[in-house]
């Protein structure tokens, strides 16, 4: 048994920020710096981010992280990193940084779109999974029709993590969550298949594809290089880490098959474990994180980055307010919910129904204030939560209650809007950072520090506070969920034409 003096770091690699987070072995945060990443838009429809950069910032949270902590790095006994799924992190053949493309690019839409009408079916049966805007695969295809050199230039295909993990390790390595959630591998197998890579267009590419490893299993060690720029000590392992939603699952408590997960964060996911994934076509991805671990995902890029847009454009500019995410907590708290509110569209950065949606406020009038708008938002991030947690009911998974976890689950009114909407209780996890945490959990295990992921998740999670819903506010948000919908049908056209007018997507 590890004494008291063990620690595990765990690292979280968001579209965004990138955390570090030192944790006890009873889950307990004992230190964490976190850092803002710059996201750039080369053409419309382009997000990328500078892999110099992103190594940059995280050697600067992993010091800073163990500057607070003042601990010897030595007591840090296993390293783990979860990071964003999908997008497209290339190195070149030398090892050295090529593109970095994340999850909120759209330049594959019409590529994707194409692939799906053709092969859609066949590559379903294969990763239960069909391609989509910024599926790694279908960018990668994207890339070899549209960039050829940087096609050929290619050595090494990873995810967001990966590339951290290499940085750290000098290991070309990716976990099988991680691959599975992007439709690189064949389901249930968990492994790489040339089928998969036929049906992309991506015959030659199978030499780009990573070793595979587990993300409780430890891929590597901290190089010399890697401990001088970080602070770490040389030799600390590393786990192969984690598609961030199983992560932030892991972190927030949700272990066993039927445990239900709705992270409300940059993208909108709702998922519940099992011990086979889902095979149907409705729902959006299935991926497998250990023999018999799988977890079953709808999702879309239509959460909490709403607010995050709104509070940088609109509550931000002139620096007006300390804690604007507060402030706007605080307005929408003076406002009581009425049926004829005005609604938002989530879909800031399109949706998984159609890359050419947009975001929009409907049903504004003179009475409406700025508490209205942000209830509307709170309502619509909502109401795409709620749209796929019927998708997944559709399909026969139980969804009884939810652990809430993300950005969204910091707010004093969000949860209970959740438990009221959708007629379940909802639990907030004791631990803010549950990405970071959940990676710490299966460095843990690979360290040899747990039995299993029940022993590390109940030593390592708490919940903080428990929602019951309202059952007075459920027909209120039945019916304005309603006309949510409806609206969605009638703006369809509208920003079909738009995009036809105005489509920078292959550029």
């Amino acid at each position: 048994m590890a004494d008291e003096t063990t620690y595990l770091l765990g690292l979280d690699a968001g579209n965004t920020v990138i955390k570090a987070v030192l944790f006890d072995l009873a889950g307990r945060q004992i230190a964490m710096a976190a850092l803002d990443g710059q996201s750039l838009s080369p053409r419309p429809g382009h997000v990328e981010r500078g892999l110099v950069e992103l190594w940059q910032n995280a050697q600067h949270v992993i010091r800073a992280c163990l500057e607070k902590a003042a601990i010897d790095p030595t007591q840090i006994a296993a390293v783990g990193c979860a990071g964003h799924g999908n997008g497209l992190y290339l190195l070149d053949k030398a090892g050295d940084p090529l593109l970095g493309i994340q999850s909120l690019d759209t330049r594959a839409a019409d590529h994707a779109e194409t692939l799906a009408q053709r092969h859609g079916e066949q590559l379903h049966a294969l990763s239960l999974q069909k391609p989509w805007p910024s599926q790694t695969p279908s960018l990668l295809s994207w890339i070899r029709s549209n960039r050829p050199e940087l096609y050929d230039a290619a050595g090494t295909v990873m995810l967001c993590k990966d590339f951290i993990t290499y940085q750290l390790t000098g290991e070309r390595v990716s976990d099988i969550s991680d691959m599975s959630g992007c439709g690189f591998l064949r389901m249930p197998d968990c492994r790489y298949d040339p089928d998969i890579l036929d049906l992309f267009g991506l015959q030659d590419a199978a030499a780009l594809l990573p070793r595979l490893v587990a993300p409780a299993e430890i891929a590597g060690t901290v190089t010399a290089p890697a401990a001088a720029a970080t602070g770490l000590a040389e030799g600390t392992p590393v786990g192969g880490g984690y598609f961030d939603v199983v992560a932030s699952a892991l972190g927030s408590g949700v272990v066993r098959p039927g445990e239900a997960s709705i992270i409300a964060g940059t993208w909108s996911i709702n998922q519940v474990f099992s011990r086979e994934p889902l095979n149907d076509p409705a729902i959006f991805m299935a991926a497998g994180f250990a023999p018999g671990r799988f977890v079953n995902i709808e999702a879309s890029a239509t959460s909490a980055a709403n607010l995050e847009w709104y509070v940088r454009e609109l509550v931000e500019r002139g620096r007006h307010h300390d804690d604007p995410f507060g402030y706007c907590n605080d307005v929408i708290g003076e406002v009581a919910p009425a049926i004829d509110d005005p609604f938002f569209h989530p879909f800031l950065y399109g949706s998984g129904q159609a890359a050419d949606f947009r975001a929009g406020f409907y049903g504004l009038a003179g009475w409406h204030g700025e508490g209205h708008l942000l209830r509307a938002l709170f309502e619509g991030v909502l109401f795409e939560h709620r749209r796929h947690i019927e998708t997944l009911t559709a399909s026969g998974v139980p969804f009884n209650e939810a652990v809430l976890s993300g950005g969204g689950s910091r707010s004093p009114i969000w949860p209970q809007m959740f438990a009221d909407c959708l007629g379940v209780p909802i639990r907030v996890a004791e631990a803010q950072e549950t990405g970071a945490l959940g990676a710490a959990i299966g460095a843990g295990i690979g360290g040899g520090l747990f039995a299993d992921y029940e022993d590390a998740v109940a030593a390592m999670t708490r919940t903080k506070c428990h929602h019951q819903p309202d059952p007075a506010m459920k027909p209120h948000y039945d019916s304005r969920y309603t006309i949510y919908l409806k609206l969605v049908e009638a703006m369809r056209p509208v920003w079909s034409e738009l995009a036809a007018l105005c489509n920078p997507r292959d550029l």
